[in-house]
């Protein structure tokens, strides 16, 4: 029996996506159970401390400063989600229109038959569409902050701006890591091999991006509201 190269795609790509799983369930398990070791839950305990001392505050220029802060996250969360529609958009008029005549060219090694072609673009499109989901609901979460922070005369409980405010960017790094998986499925289309390639360095430059070996400031919030983070994921 002859190898072909089709084959390349059963073995390599399964494994690239599991890679890129696998370590994404390690992160997840470390971001709810040690979070302090994760960046995600460093920025986060230092969100909680930031809108503590914003909702304490009775100074209208402090106000506007957060106001402002939420705005330009909410600004670049929408921006994100319009890029994601408008590529899978794209991909769905390609898609649409059987152009795959592109990606079949006998210099990519690996499956080109119409039906793996199709089954990329299928892919690609999922992983652009969770990427706008994400996003829009992280603009929506910061949207919310906004409406409680600039509330008069009101008395909110500082939970739940900080509650707000972390799920908008928890929403905000999964429409992220939807981008880098669609980033993977995207490189599917010149072969198995710089999938597998990009899945396995990805996970390193993740793996020392995600990891944070800063001591965290002893602060009450850090252990009262621990609560707040391991609502946002489950």
């Amino acid at each position: 029996m002859s190898f072909k190269k089709e084959y390349l795609d059963l073995v390599l790509v399964p494994s690239g996506l599991l890679i890129m799983f696998a370590y994404h369930l390690f992160l997840l398990h470390r971001y709810l159970n040690r979070p302090h070791k994760t960046a995600m839950g460093f920025e986060n305990f230092y969100r909680e401390i930031w809108v503590e001392k914003i909702m304490q505050t009775n100074k209208r220029d402090e106000v506007n400063t957060a106001l402002t802060v939420i705005s330009s996250n909410t600004t670049a969360a929408t921006t994100l989600a319009s890029v994601a529609l408008t590529l899978s958009s794209l991909i769905g008029a390609w898609l649409g229109g059987n152009a795959n005549t592109v990606f079949t060219s006998d210099l990519i090694y690996g499956d080109t038959r119409p039906a793996t072609i199709s089954l990329k673009y299928i892919c690609l499109l999922i992983c652009f569409l969770l990427a706008f989901s994400c996003f829009v609901q992280s603009a929506r979460h910061f949207v919310h902050a906004n409406y409680l922070i600039s509330t008069p005369d009101i008395d909110i409980a500082v939970e739940e701006v900080t509650r707000a405010v972390i799920r908008g960017g928890d929403f905000w790094s999964l429409g992220l890591r939807a981008l880098y998986f669609a980033l993977n499925l995207l490189l599917w289309f010149f072969g198995p091999i710089p999938m597998f390639v990009y899945s396995a360095v990805m996970v390193f430059l993740l793996h020392l991006l995600d990891s944070n070996t800063k001591p965290v400031p002893h602060h009450h919030k850090f252990q009262k509201n621990s609560h707040l983070r391991t609502s946002l994921i489950v």
